[in-house]
């Protein structure tokens, strides 16, 4: 009876043991699945998609524009009086002939190239999923303000994984480049040029 009483209790802390290395297991299995987890959570979708949203436009944009425009006019008129007779013989012949005429030229040319990297807030999110965006940056030196504005419609799926799309893939977009300071007097057109472009 004895002996088979050590067995007994043998065979019962060999069954606690192993109960204790499978919690051990278990919970091992478990801290790691929270860690996995952890971690999983850590790789998201850095992409816009609600108002307060931060994107990066990389603006690259070009314009060419040329306006001519060409003047002619001409006027011209012509009199003529035959000698007088009877008591109007003193009045000699004569002839009067006048042209007038005038042309001119005008041509304006405008080249621009904005390159520049703006962070746009998502002001908007519409029923389709696209964003509205719009934002402003401003560039000081010593001598010159440089402000930058730009306001579009863009796709979430157009931004990259960086958080960054480019300015042409933003639709509707409105984009102002406003200059203050000695650069920008020096480019501010003359007077005749201002009454060319009234004018044409």
């Amino acid at each position: 009876m004895k002996i088979c009483f050590r067995q007994g209790r043998g065979a019962a802390l060999t069954a606690l043991a192993l109960c204790a290395l499978l919690g051990t297991f278990l919970a091992g299995a478990a801290d790691a699945a929270s860690l996995w987890d952890d971690r999983t959570n850590w790789i998201v979708d850095v992409r816009p998609g609600r108002v307060g949203d931060v994107v990066t436009v990389l603006v690259n944009e070009r314009t060419n524009a040329k306006d001519e425009a060409t003047m002619d006019l001409k006027k011209s008129s012509s009199n003529s009086v035959s000698d007088g007779t009877g008591i109007l013989k003193f009045i000699r012949a004569l002839s009067l002939t006048s042209k007038n005429s005038s042309a001119g030229d005008g041509s304006f040319e405008r080249k621009h190239h904005a390159t520049a990297t703006v962070a746009c807030l998502v002001t908007e999110v519409l029923p389709n999923g696209n964003l509205v965006i719009e934002g402003t940056r401003d560039v000081r030196t010593s001598e010159e303000t440089l402000q930058i504005q730009l306001v579009g419609v863009i796709r979430p799926q157009d931004v990259n994984s960086d958080n960054q799309i480019n300015s042409s893939l933003v639709a509707n977009a409105e984009l102002a480049v406003k200059g203050r300071g000695a650069i920008a007097r020096t480019q501010k057109p003359g007077i005749i040029s201002q009454i060319l472009q009234a004018v044409f």
